[in-house]
């Protein structure tokens, strides 16, 4: 109290030599009480009661308007205080929760992490951009003990944390699966149960399973629901969508997944991807399926990962480097 009258006395005194001399020098101690003032948690309402009380200690024949507008003023810096008490406390809040996500990012970047395989005669190329900081879209390759290659693609309708630690089950549950069981419609059919026993009804995972056998170089795919894929003819340079019926993982366990194949041959490609990327937007306008393609087929002739990775940037470019979705892109490449 004794430090609040102490300030009363030495604002009374800036004041007054302020209104006298205009000094700028008053103006610099006014600073530094403003300063005091907040390290002491001097809320801005009683800094206005400090002026009141120094004008009328000043000026004690001060006239009524003049009293009544600095009555208002109060009244107002009042209702101020507790609006920026309350703004304060959600910054705060909101501060501690983009730390929280921050650590979960990390977390999902080391949980979902997987390793590119390589392979001679097929090059791989992946690139997965979260819109967000949290990524809705998953892909992990594996090999099984026959040397083929497993590629999942996948996306939670859903974002944030829940999807995070949704796609962590997957690529676990992904993982604990042995490896002489890796066909396409029985991995589906397997993690369609694990879903659904244990996510909630309001989320829903689309997933795209492939297999590349390197002996015979046949693509072996089923789908959930999931975005479906391209297969690019070399020969004939054309683009064939390639997609296989099946419900979304978690609706039903007795869904089943049909599986489909491939012939690919040398300088074919495989063009798996999410909805981030064939609904891409330039302003109001959705870009269209062939424009997609046609960038593919522009940068089909680099490696495999430089091509996903000009794929994007374009994209990107087109989109003013702002995703409105996350977006995934891989490709396979047979070269011999």
């Amino acid at each position: 109290m004794s430090t609040l009258k102490l300030d009363l006395e030495n604002y009374k005194e800036l004041m007054h030599q302020y209104i006298k001399t205009q000094d700028e020098q008053a103006l610099y101690q006014a600073e530094q009480f403003s300063k005091h003032s907040m390290q002491q948690n001097i809320s801005p309402e009683e800094i206005i009661n400090v002026h009141i009380e120094s004008l009328q200690q000043l000026y004690p024949d001060m006239p009524e308007y003049i009293q009544s507008s600095m009555d208002f003023l109060l009244e107002t810096m009042i209702s101020y205080g507790l609006a920026y008490q309350e703004y304060q406390a959600l910054r705060e809040r909101q501060l501690e929760l983009k730390s929280e996500i921050s650590v979960a990012a990390n977390m999902q970047q080391t949980l979902l992490a997987t390793e590119k395989p390589e392979f001679d005669g097929l090059e791989v190329g992946a690139v997965s951009v979260p819109s967000k900081q949290m990524n809705g879209d998953y892909y992990h390759f594996v090999k099984d003990e026959d040397g083929s290659l497993g590629i999942a693609i996948a996306d939670v309708v859903g974002k944030g944390v829940p999807a995070a630690l949704c796609m962590s089950m997957i690529k676990y549950s992904m993982d604990s699966f042995p490896e002489n069981l890796m066909d396409p419609g029985v991995i589906l059919g397997s993690l369609n149960r694990v879903v659904e026993r244990n996510v909630d009804a309001s989320m829903f995972v689309t997933m795209f399973y492939g297999l590349y056998n390197m002996q015979d170089h046949v693509f072996r795919f089923s789908s959930a629901g999931h975005e479906p894929g391209y297969y690019y003819n070399s020969q004939k340079d054309e683009f064939e969508e390639i997609d296989a019926s099946g419900l979304v993982l978690g609706v039903s366990s007795e869904a089943t997944y049909e599986q489909c194949s491939q012939q690919i041959n040398v300088g074919d490609m495989v063009i798996l991807l999410t909805d981030g990327v064939t609904e891409c937007r330039q302003g109001d306008r959705f870009i269209e399926e062939d424009e997609v393609l046609e960038i593919i087929r522009k940068y089909s002739h680099l490696p495999a990962q430089e091509t996903v990775e000009q794929v994007y940037k374009h994209f990107e470019r087109l989109q003013d480097f702002y995703l409105r979705d996350d977006f995934t892109l891989i490709i396979l490449k047979r070269k011999v």
